[in-house]
Protein backbone atom coordinates (compact mmCIF):
# COMPACT_ATOMS: atom_id res chain seq x y z
CA UNK A 1 0.00 0.00 0.00
CA UNK A 2 1.77 3.19 -0.68
CA UNK A 3 0.97 5.89 1.00
CA UNK A 4 0.41 9.50 0.75
CA UNK A 5 1.90 11.36 3.06
CA UNK A 6 1.90 15.21 4.82
CA UNK A 7 5.12 16.38 6.97
CA UNK A 8 4.62 19.45 8.74
CA UNK A 9 7.81 20.85 10.24
CA UNK A 10 8.70 24.58 10.23
CA UNK A 11 12.65 22.95 8.80
CA UNK A 12 12.53 22.17 5.69
CA UNK A 13 15.85 20.09 6.70
CA UNK A 14 14.29 18.17 8.87
CA UNK A 15 11.12 17.47 6.01
CA UNK A 16 13.98 16.26 4.18
CA UNK A 17 15.17 13.79 6.83
CA UNK A 18 11.89 12.57 7.50
CA UNK A 19 11.00 11.57 4.02
CA UNK A 20 14.75 10.09 3.49
CA UNK A 21 14.39 8.02 6.54
CA UNK A 22 10.81 6.81 5.32
CA UNK A 23 11.88 5.59 2.01
CA UNK A 24 15.34 3.88 4.06
CA UNK A 25 12.84 2.38 6.38
CA UNK A 26 11.25 1.06 3.28
CA UNK A 27 7.91 2.36 3.24
CA UNK A 28 6.29 2.96 -0.05
CA UNK A 29 5.05 6.46 -0.57
CA UNK A 30 2.58 7.83 -3.28
CA UNK A 31 2.12 11.97 -2.73
CA UNK A 32 4.41 13.26 -0.91
CA UNK A 33 2.80 17.13 0.85
CA UNK A 34 5.21 19.37 2.87
CA UNK A 35 4.14 22.21 5.01
CA UNK A 36 6.27 24.83 7.36
CA UNK A 37 3.39 25.56 9.81
CA UNK A 38 -0.03 23.71 11.36
CA UNK A 39 -2.15 26.20 9.09
CA UNK A 40 -0.38 24.65 5.80
CA UNK A 41 -0.80 21.89 6.81
CA UNK A 42 -4.52 22.34 7.37
CA UNK A 43 -4.88 23.62 3.63
CA UNK A 44 -3.34 20.48 2.50
CA UNK A 45 -5.54 18.66 4.11
CA UNK A 46 -8.60 20.39 2.51
CA UNK A 47 -7.49 19.40 -0.64
CA UNK A 48 -5.43 16.53 -1.19
CA UNK A 49 -6.34 12.80 0.34
CA UNK A 50 -3.86 11.91 3.35
CA UNK A 51 -2.94 8.60 4.43
CA UNK A 52 -0.75 9.78 7.53
CA UNK A 53 0.13 13.23 8.96
CA UNK A 54 3.87 13.52 10.41
CA UNK A 55 4.17 16.48 12.61
CA UNK A 56 6.39 19.06 14.60
CA UNK A 57 4.62 20.56 17.84
CA UNK A 58 7.15 24.40 17.79
CA UNK A 59 6.22 25.70 15.02
CA UNK A 60 5.22 29.88 13.89
CA UNK A 61 1.79 30.19 12.78
CA UNK A 62 0.06 27.64 14.36
CA UNK A 63 1.42 24.69 16.20
CA UNK A 64 1.28 21.00 16.05
CA UNK A 65 -0.81 20.40 18.94
CA UNK A 66 -3.25 23.00 17.51
CA UNK A 67 -3.68 21.60 14.07
CA UNK A 68 -4.61 18.07 15.90
CA UNK A 69 -7.13 19.96 17.45
CA UNK A 70 -8.42 21.24 14.56
CA UNK A 71 -8.23 17.90 12.34
CA UNK A 72 -9.76 15.86 15.60
CA UNK A 73 -12.77 18.67 15.39
CA UNK A 74 -13.36 18.04 11.28
CA UNK A 75 -15.26 14.60 10.19
CA UNK A 76 -13.13 14.56 7.23
CA UNK A 77 -10.00 15.10 9.11
CA UNK A 78 -10.63 13.42 12.27
CA UNK A 79 -9.73 9.66 11.48
CA UNK A 80 -6.30 9.97 9.63
CA UNK A 81 -3.22 8.82 11.71
CA UNK A 82 -1.25 11.87 13.40
CA UNK A 83 2.54 10.88 13.77
CA UNK A 84 4.44 13.43 16.25
CA UNK A 85 8.50 13.82 15.63
CA UNK A 86 10.23 16.36 17.79
CA UNK A 87 12.65 17.25 20.92
CA UNK A 88 10.11 18.49 23.07
CA UNK A 89 9.61 15.37 25.06
CA UNK A 90 8.09 16.52 28.61
CA UNK A 91 5.64 13.58 30.29
CA UNK A 92 2.24 15.70 30.53
CA UNK A 93 3.43 17.00 26.44
CA UNK A 94 3.29 13.58 25.51
CA UNK A 95 0.14 12.00 27.31
CA UNK A 96 -1.48 15.22 26.18
CA UNK A 97 -0.72 14.51 22.50
CA UNK A 98 -1.71 10.24 23.32
CA UNK A 99 -5.18 11.54 24.56
CA UNK A 100 -5.49 13.25 21.05
CA UNK A 101 -4.89 10.23 19.43
CA UNK A 102 -1.64 11.09 18.28
CA UNK A 103 1.64 8.85 18.19
CA UNK A 104 4.85 10.02 19.52
CA UNK A 105 8.49 9.90 18.39
CA UNK A 106 11.51 12.00 20.07
CA UNK A 107 14.24 12.97 17.82
CA UNK A 108 16.91 11.13 17.02
CA UNK A 109 14.88 8.67 15.37
CA UNK A 110 15.69 5.57 13.60
CA UNK A 111 14.30 4.09 10.35
CA UNK A 112 12.75 1.21 12.06
CA UNK A 113 11.45 3.14 14.31
CA UNK A 114 9.33 5.34 11.73
CA UNK A 115 8.87 2.05 9.49
CA UNK A 116 7.22 -0.02 12.91
CA UNK A 117 5.08 3.05 13.81
CA UNK A 118 3.71 3.40 10.57
CA UNK A 119 3.19 0.01 9.58
CA UNK A 120 1.12 -0.37 13.02
CA UNK A 121 -0.63 2.49 12.57
CA UNK A 122 -1.69 2.23 9.01
CA UNK A 123 -2.54 -1.49 10.07
CA UNK A 124 0.23 -3.24 7.56
CA UNK A 125 1.43 -6.31 7.71
CA UNK A 126 4.55 -8.31 6.83
CA UNK A 127 4.67 -11.21 4.57
CA UNK A 128 6.01 -13.44 6.85
CA UNK A 129 4.22 -11.80 9.77
CA UNK A 130 0.73 -13.13 8.75
CA UNK A 131 -0.89 -15.84 10.19
CA UNK A 132 -3.02 -18.59 8.60
CA UNK A 133 -6.31 -18.81 9.85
Amino acid sequence: MAINLLIVDDSGVMRAMVLKTMRMAGLELADVYEAANGQEGLDLLENHWIDLAIVDINMPVMNGEEMIDRMKENPETNEIPVVVISTEGSKARIESLQHKGATFIHKPFSPETIRDTVKHLLRMEESDDKTDS
